[in-house]
């Protein structure tokens, strides 16, 4: 299975939760589609099929990772 780059983990990670926050499954379907999208992503980035185990993997992947010499994740 491809392993998503934490930096990308962290920003779906960032981007769900921030949708959750505005309910967004209930807004617009705009925002809808936006949440659905990001939602599919995590699990496929995470070899998950739900939205809450993929939110589960991604942050225990993330707390693994080391970002140090990382040339990706370097300022």
């Amino acid at each position: 299975m491809l392993m998503a780059h934490p930096a990308v983990l962290a920003d779906l990670v960032e981007q769900y939760e921030a949708l959750s926050l505005l309910h967004a499954e209930q807004g617009t379907p705009e925002a809808k589609r936006r949440m659905e999208d990001v939602a599919y992503t995590l699990c496929v980035s995470t070899g998950t099929r739900d939205v809450h185990a993929a939110l589960i993997a991604a942050k225990l992947r993330l707390a693994g990772a080391r970002p140090e010499g990382d040339p990706l994740v370097e300022a």
